[in-house]
């Protein structure tokens, strides 16, 4: 089936109001048809659409499955399809081991993994409607090794590359694509809280751009800085000895 050309796109982006999300507003409006931004905050969002003709603000909580519905039934009435969607919103967390908090693990998984599933399962039927959907996720590079005090964030984004996988098998049968990103250490307001060295890191800009180039292409795997992130795999293949050996120093 042909794939549709990214002019003519009908995009929906997630976690749109800072980071990533807010560094892709403009690199994909200028490229498609028409982007819909979610995020919580309407305010944010509504100046970072602010001089864009093509650029439409449906604010929602990620973690609102009935919201999240509501804005896609918003974009199918208005558009017709979703031909793309771009499941970005998340948020991080890191664990104390010696004051672990259920909690904490709760708020992340909602977000990361459990806002993602809410949002496609309000956009699949649009998805449908488009001549070739595109489903896009964020994980992080953090999957390919186990990090410490990365328990919450790396499972969330772990189950994250996993269901992406397993939809990509699936929606195969439907001609539609599906694609993971899987980004190194990125200059946003998460990264700036980081108490630790982040090797490679890169600003949003640069990271929507790379972002762009995969989602061009449609590869599955858009994965970036790669100086960074081939190490991180090559680290992950290596025996449980070595790898928990190398964590252990990093904890």
């Amino acid at each position: 089936m042909k794939t549709l050309p990214l002019k003519e796109q009908i995009i929906w982006l997630t976690g749109a109001s800072s980071g990533i999300g807010a560094a892709l507003i403009p690199a994909l409006q200028s490229r498609c048809k028409h982007l819909i931004i979610t995020a919580r905050n309407a305010d944010a969002l509504s100046a970072l659409a602010n001089g864009y003709s093509n650029v439409t603000v449906q604010a929602a909580d990620i973690t609102n499955e009935q919201q999240l519905q509501q804005v896609a039934n918003y974009i199918g009435d208005q558009f017709g399809r979703i031909d793309t969607l771009i499941a970005n919103a998340g948020t991080c967390e890191y664990v104390d081991v010696k004051q672990f908090d259920t909690a904490l693990f709760r708020r992340v998984m909602d977000t990361n993994f459990m806002g993602l599933v809410y949002t496609v399962a309000a956009a699949l039927p649009w998805l449908r409607q488009s001549q070739r959907g595109y489903l896009v996720g964020m994980s992080s590079s953090v999957t390919w090794l186990a990090m410490p005090r990365a328990q919450a964030y790396g499972a969330s984004k772990a189950a994250t590359r996993h269901f992406l996988e397993a939809m990509r098998a699936d929606l195969w049968h439907e001609g539609m694509d599906v694609s993971v990103i899987s980004p190194g250490f990125v200059q946003t307001p998460l990264t700036d809280r980081n108490d630790f060295p982040m090797p490679g890191r890169i600003s949003a800009e640069q990271a929507a751009l790379t972002i762009i180039s995969g989602l061009e292409k449609r590869r599955f795997d858009i994965h970036f800085p790669k100086r960074f992130t081939w190490v991180l795999q090559l680290l992950g293949a290596l025996p449980a000895a070595l790898r928990f050996r190398i964590t252990r120093a990093m904890s």
